[in-house]
């Protein structure tokens, strides 16, 4: 079994040289603007160390990957009582979709689907106008990666609220059922914030190393959140955190995961380390093509899974 670190230089190699790398989201004008070339990956170790191969240092637009943290925060600030406003399930639908919607009653399936997200946006706006919780975000991120020079990338912030007609019909739905407490344009302002949020893998694995750490930065030893909300937290990214795809990456990979439509992936292995990656061409799910695959090469390598005993 190769090292960690020469596992993620071999990954990044063979990457590199692969022309079957999906496209990129253009329904988002500024994201349709990115190289698709680009690939990278980081780790970081609950033993301290941080490892990257590739572009793992430049910055990209975290999109959905955001909501892992909303969700933290708001189950911070509510409790279980978040989950009679959303559910927990896999949607099997795509991330933008209105249709379970009605069914539902106006309760998104879960936190990671666009519907799911708004409705924890407009949770963390209780209080708080939309500047105010959109900067209660970035902090919180900005703390757990220990840097504050991660910022909110304003021009895809703009792009996505004014292409956003599909997620302000999500928002105007869920408040005709009464699931928004505040207008549909306060929460979409945070949502759309906090989507356009920009971090680069070795930011985005640091961000998220407490999940794998059962709860707790391995860096400081405080405590995030409990271990057993850790735990669930890292249940949602298995089973909901790639949209319709989630299924097929938990056969495939093995691991808790949270995709963006930006190309990225955070990976979690429970006790063992935090994982990003980066290549911003999505597969017919819009998840990262290359970032799937390099995911799934690298806990191959290095027998990674929270179904091995």
């Amino acid at each position: 079994m190769p090292g960690l670190e020469q596992a993620l230089t071999e990954i990044a190699a063979e990457m590199a040289e692969r022309t079957d790398r999906g496209d990129v989201a253009t329904y988002i004008p500024q994201l349709g603007k990115i190289d698709p070339k680009k690939f990278g990956i980081a780790a970081v170790t609950n033993d301290g160390r941080v490892l990257m191969a590739g572009d793992a240092d430049e910055p990209f637009s975290i999109q959905s990957i955001s909501k892992v943290f909303t969700l933290t925060l708001a189950l911070g600030n509510v409790g279980d009582a978040l989950w009679q406003r959303v559910g927990r399930e896999p949607s099997g639908n795509p991330f933008n979709s209105i249709v379970q919607l009605e069914h539902e009653n106006g309760i998104p399936r879960n936190p990671f689907i666009n519907a799911g997200a708004i409705v924890i946006s407009d949770i963390l706006l209780a209080g708080h106008q939309p500047r105010e919780a959109i900067g209660e975000i970035l902090r919180f991120i900005q703390f757990l990666a220990d840097d504050d020079t991660i910022i909110i990338d304003r021009e895809v912030a703009a792009s996505e609220r004014a292409t956003g007609f599909r997620n302000l019909a999500l928002a105007n739905y869920m408040k005709s059922f009464g699931n928004l407490n505040h207008a549909p344009d306060l929460a979409l302002g945070v949502y759309f914030h906090h989507c356009a949020i920009a971090m680069s893998c070795r930011q985005l694995a640091l961000a998220g190393r407490f999940l794998a750490n059962g709860g707790r930065n391995p860096a400081t030893g405080l405590s995030v959140v409990s271990a057993e909300r850790a735990r669930r937290i890292g249940a949602m990214m298995l089973t909901c955190g790639h949209y319709d795809g989630s299924g097929d990456f938990a056969f495939r990979v093995g691991i808790p995961g949270k995709s963006g439509v930006g190309g990225g992936i955070l990976g979690i292995v429970p006790g063992v380390a935090s994982l990003a990656v980066w290549s911003p061409g999505l597969n017919a799910n819009g998840n990262s093509r290359l970032g799937s695959i390099a995911l799934e090469r690298l806990a191959k390598m290095m027998n990674w899974s929270v179904f091995a005993p």
